[in-house]
């Protein structure tokens, strides 16, 4: 059976990090992955439809200018309320994970250890709930 990979963006502005994030998802499970460095950059390729978004929660490391990832957050849901966004932060703060819930982000996740086990959990979630969704339209059409 051939599987599509599930295609997911990184959104990250410490290099680092995520280049870490990618070497991760690339091990451990079978994506085609794109990393942007900042919510611009990641906006211009939306087109291609991505299964997922992890979004880094301040993206202002390279450019003070560039947008936040709140600002990207709420501009990938105007494209596409549909595409699932995880948001990424080295903030452990409740207010900060609320927010984000507000702007409609699937999740919230703190950069720590556990960061990676995490974030393959939520995106199993993700898909299981897809997966779901398309079940549920399939039954409601035949009734």
């Amino acid at each position: 059976m051939n599987k599509e990979k599930i295609k997911l963006f990184l959104v990250d502005d410490d290099a680092v990090y995520l280049k870490l994030l990618e070497i991760e998802f690339l091990q451990h499970a079978d994506f085609s992955i794109q990393t942007f460095a900042t919510g611009e950059l990641c906006m211009q390729a939306l087109s291609q439809y991505p299964d997922v978004i992890i979004l880094d929660y301040c993206l202002d490391g390279i450019d003070k200018t560039a947008m936040n990832g709140i600002e990207t957050l709420d501009k990938i849901k105007a494209y596409n309320p549909d595409i699932p966004v995880v948001m990424l932060s080295g903030q452990d703060k409740i207010d900060v994970a609320i927010n984000c819930m507000h702007h409609r982000a699937f999740d919230y996740v703190v950069k720590s250890e556990t960061a990676f086990l995490r974030l393959q959990k939520i995106i199993t979630t993700i898909f299981r709930y897809k997966k779901m969704e398309k079940e549920l339209n399939w039954y409601m059409e035949r009734m």
